[in-house]
């Protein structure tokens, strides 16, 4: 019986090694441009911007599903374009169903731009969609200094104004529901999946819970990849568990049986 025990505690080792690395988010470049991660903070929902109608809204107006939240400025001569193309790109192929699922909220840190240049920012991507997509799915929001400044900093997004242009960061950060940040996505470019899975954490139960627990196991997020990659190891070590145990209570079974066989 011992024997037994003593090879399921080395199967277990050997399956799930201690891991006491702690991943830390890459620090700010030293003109402080970056993101400091706020991962499970929430956004104060009562900052107001006005959107591409120039009506003034509120965020939590605006924040009733899990949000996909663009940090960017709309005259930006390159990467902040690239970051709506791809995302306009990647909507294409999302499996989730806009406006009920997700929205976005594209909102400029560069507090002269107008509701007028927004609006022609909203058209020109929003006509890159090329499924059934609700205008109101995606709004495009501008703002004053103050408001700017509170959510910015709020999400932990530093960046820095050099002339007519920014220096900043590249990401999405998704909300959920109640305005709770969940994820960030880095870069410009990423996967359909890749926003996916973190919609799906960001649900709050609007997706089967049981399916978000089973890929959350199957994937785990990489803070250096910044995406989600496939956990064979934990897998293919839960497969082994599981015959490795079955044998072990085999032999226990087993051969608790035949002593008593035995005796008659």
């Amino acid at each position: 019986m011992k024997i037994y025990f003593i090879f399921f505690l080395f199967i277990i080792s050997i399956i799930f090694p201690l891991n006491l690395h702690s991943y830390k988010e890459i620090p700010k470049d030293p003109k402080g441009i970056g993101i400091d991660e706020r991962l499970t903070q929430t956004i104060p929902l009562d900052l107001r911007f006005r959107d591409e109608t120039n009506h003034l809204v509120s965020l939590g107006q605006l924040i009733q599903t899990p949000v996909i939240l663009v940090l960017v400025y709309f005259s930006c001569p390159d990467v902040c374009g690239l970051l709506l193309y791809n995302l306009a790109e990647v909507i294409n192929k999302l499996p989730a169903e806009p406006g009920k699922e997700y929205r976005i909220l594209a909102i400029s840190f560069d507090e002269t731009e107008t509701p007028v240049l927004a609006l022609e920012k909203k058209r020109l991507y929003v006509k890159m969609i090329q499924k059934p997509f609700p205008e109101d799915a995606w709004r495009f929001l501008t703002g004053d200094y103050e408001n700017i400044q509170k959510l910015t900093e709020s999400v932990g997004f530093h960046f820095r104004r050099e002339g007519e242009v920014f220096q900043h960061p590249v990401a999405l950060v998704i909300l959920s529901s109640k305005g709770k940040i969940t994820r960030y996505i880095y870069g410009m470019n990423f996967l359909p999946f890749d926003l996916k899975m973190a919609l799906l954490e960001a649900s709050e139960g609007k997706v089967s819970p049981t399916i978000n627990r089973i890929l959350q196991f199957c994937f785990s997020y990489d803070p250096k990849g910044r995406k989600y990659v496939f956990n064979t190891l934990k897998v293919t070590g839960v497969i082994i568990l599981v015959f490795a145990l079955g044998f072990i209570f085999f032999l226990i079974f087993s051969g608790r049986r035949k002593p008593e066989k035995g005796m008659k």
